[in-house]
C-alpha cells in the first residue's frame, strides 16, 4: 500500500475529507448489524504505523494492537471485554488500548480515528 506521508518528505493529509474505502466486516467479528470498514495507511514514524480508520453501522469484536488513537469524527461505544467496562468516544477525544485487550466496537453511525500503532 502507498503511504500518503512517506518518510523524509514533508507532506499534509486532509483526514476528515479523505476517501477510506469500506468493505464489509468479516462474519466472524460482527456482533451486530452489517458493519463496513476500511483504512488507509498514512505512513510510519519511529517504527509506528500511523493510518485513518473508519467503521460505519454496526458492532464489530476485535483483540486490540498496542495503539494511541484520535477520533476525528463521529462517535463509539467500546467495551473492553477483559475489564467488564464501557468507554464512550467522540470527535477530539484520544484513546490508549494495549495490545491483547479483546473490545466490542458499537458504532451507530460512523466513527473516523487516526491511530498511531505499533508494528
Amino acid at each position: 500500500m502507498t503511504e500518503l506521508l512517506p518518510n523524509g518528505v514533508n507532506g499534509v493529509v486532509h483526514a476528515r475529507d479523505a476517501i477510506v474505502p469500506l468493505v464489509a466486516v468479516p462474519a466472524d467479528q460482527i456482533a451486530t448489524g452489517s458493519p463496513r470498514q476500511g483504512l488507509i495507511e498514512i505512513g510510519t514514524v519511529g517504527g509506528s504505523e500511523t493510518g485513518i480508520w473508519e467503521l460505519r453501522g454496526g458492532a464489530v469484536l476485535d483483540t486490540e494492537v498496542d495503539e494511541v488513537f484520535v477520533v476525528i469524527a463521529g462517535n463509539a461505544t467500546i467495551e473492553l471485554l477483559d475489564e467488564g467496562r464501557t468507554v464512550e468516544v467522540k470527535t477530539g477525544d484520544v484513546m490508549r488500548l494495549v495490545a491483547g485487550t479483546r473490545t466490542r466496537w458499537t458504532v451507530p453511525d460512523r466513527i473516523r480515528k487516526i491511530y498511531i500503532a505499533s508494528e
